[in-house]
């Protein structure tokens, strides 16, 4: 069983390396241009996703957003930033197809936020009613 999925993870890049050949001497593009955007995405990718997976992280911590759809869908675009790093056209698909899935969309009868039920002020701060009187 071991050997299978060394075989199975040595021989995709292969695979997929000599489909993204074949690929490229059929469109007639050459094989860097087909890697160097798919290298330059993936980082492209996987830099934007550090940053809205903090900002993210923050706002479940908040109450604003609920944390596992923002683990569920930072972990998907980090593996297909992934799958557009490794070499190889079967790999992009993997990825734009990751990219394409619609996991996250909120509906409306699924699990809210803590601060769903929350009102705002306009101006965007919480307004604290009360009366003031001044104790000398």
């Amino acid at each position: 069983m071991r050997f299978v999925v060394l075989a199975i993870l040595l021989g995709f890049p292969a695979l997929d390396l000599y489909a993204t050949l074949r690929f490229s001497t059929w469109t007639g593009v050459p094989v860097w241009i087909w890697l160097g955007i798919s290298v330059a995405s993936g980082l492209l990718l996987l830099r934007n996703e550090r940053s809205a997976f903090r900002a993210r992280t923050v706002a479940a911590l908040h109450g604003e957003e609920p944390l596992l759809r923002g683990i569920v869908d930072s972990g998907r675009k980090v593996l297909a930033g992934l799958l557009l790093l490794m070499p190889g056209i079967a790999s992009d698909l993997i990825a734009l197809a990751l990219l394409l899935l619609p996991l996250n969309l909120g509906s409306r009868f699924g699990p809210q936020p803590a601060a769903a039920g929350r009102s705002r002020a306009s101006g965007g701060a919480e307004a604290i009613e009360g009366s003031y009187r001044r104790v000398d």
